[in-house]
């Protein structure tokens, strides 16, 4: 009853009964659990590519104790939570909206990110795929160390 995300660096992309997804605006709520020292995130206007990180779209960061600074709920390289919001080895969720050029986080309810793409935005140093636009959502396993569950996916277009 949920995706555990282990191993090397990959991506579940999330296609579609016809392998078309796309979404603009929306609302994405999943259910997520970490154990201690892991490592992921939820990748949306993305698109499926073989391998790497993705190219495209944002990474909310999933991270409460990995060695890494940015932690679960913030927009990884955009604008980072730098704040421990949850806790490993509980449920919580990740609730994630988009709509136009606004993106806005919660982790159990709380507001964590709240983000407005500015006028002329040319993507992050480094990221330069990381603009508001449309695509699907992945799910990362970010490293064999770290593990992440996934359970109850809920997504909801707006208009």
């Amino acid at each position: 009853g949920m995706i555990v995300a282990n191993g090397k660096v990959c991506h579940l992309f999330y296609t579609g009964k016809d392998g078309k997804a796309n979404f603009k605006n929306f609302e994405l709520k999943v259910d997520v659990m970490t154990k201690a020292n892991s490592n992921g995130g939820i990748y949306f206007h993305t698109e499926y590519q073989e391998k790497s990180w993705p190219n495209k779209g944002f990474e909310v960061q999933v991270n409460n104790t990995h060695r890494d600074v940015k932690k679960t709920g913030g927009l990884y390289n955009v604008q980072d939570n730098l704040e421990k919001v949850a806790e490993d080895d509980k449920w919580f969720t990740e609730h994630i909206v988009v709509q136009g050029n606004h993106v806005t986080v919660f982790v159990d309810g709380k507001k964590v990110s709240d983000w407005t793409q500015p006028e002329g935005w040319a993507g992050p140093k480094g990221n330069p795929g990381r603009m508001l636009s449309s695509g699907t959502f992945a799910f990362q396993a970010h490293d064999p160390g770290s593990t992440i569950y996934y359970k109850n996916v809920r997504v909801k277009a707006l208009k």
